[in-house]
């Protein structure tokens, strides 16, 4: 394993203690401009996000009403009652996207990128040093005057992701600070994700506040306007 790699997963957490868990429930509010652009400002304000950490699963609640919950997986997404019941669903949901970015989404878009997004954030660091992940150490840049180290992560084939490769930014303490990819199904370009605030819950060190912003060819990050914004306000590990 990369040396970056095992030093950034022992800061957050460390590998042992992650597999001890296999899922994870987190109480959130989310927000920004996205959301407006698509049709559905307000869906996901105030919502929990279960996850499973060791398979690609994860279930918004509530969804759109009190008893409808989402279900994600790379290959299905659906709404159901909180009885498991689906309400509506669809198979292979990437290839559902429309190429236009001023396009709204429906709920089952919503399902799916939130899904895919949030098991990303939480899963990482972990995932690098599953099969199928490899990641490059790039040289360093400095930000906020600090130096952050960079790791170039490609993720495989079955993972639902923004995008195959990734570029990921860790402090001198090992802690991620910021996040680059390409959101593929959006169709408006690369972003960049800010994280900050960590907290830790059951030994595993999370950051309660992410912000997402455009940013240019050239690397440049307009911090105009959030795309997204995100603030956990708890976490609960099992």
């Amino acid at each position: 394993m990369n040396d970056l790699v095992s030093s950034v997963i022992q800061a957050h957490g460390g590998l042992a203690r992650f597999h001890q868990f296999s899922s994870a429930t987190l109480h959130l509010r989310v927000g920004g401009s996205l959301w407006r652009l698509k049709g559905q400002e307000g869906i996901l304000s105030r919502s929990a996000v279960r996850l499973d950490l060791h398979r690609q699963h994860a279930s918004h609640h509530p969804f759109t009403a009190p008893h409808l919950r989402t279900s994600f997986t790379p290959q299905r997404v659906a709404l159901e009652t909180v009885a498991g019941e689906a309400t509506a669903e669809r198979l292979d949901p990437r290839a559902s996207f429309p190429t236009d970015v001023r396009a709204a989404w429906d709920d089952l878009h919503v399902a799916y990128f939130a899904g895919y997004a949030m098991w990303t954030y939480l899963t990482s660091p972990f995932t690098f040093a599953s099969p199928g992940f490899t990641a490059v150490e790039l040289s360093p840049v400095t930000e906020e005057g600090e130096t952050w180290r960079r790791l170039k992560v490609t993720f495989p084939d079955h993972i639902a992701t923004h995008c195959r490769e990734q570029v990921f930014y860790f402090d001198s303490n090992g802690l991620l600070r910021r996040h680059d990819y390409t959101p593929e199904v959006i169709m408006a370009g690369p972003a960049a994700h800010y994280v900050a605030e960590y907290r830790e819950f059951d030994g595993i060190m999370v950051p309660t506040r992410r912000r997402v912003y455009r940013r240019g060819q050239d690397g440049t990050v307009s911090r105009d306007a959030e795309l997204v914004t995100i603030d956990i306000e708890s976490a609960l590990f099992i």
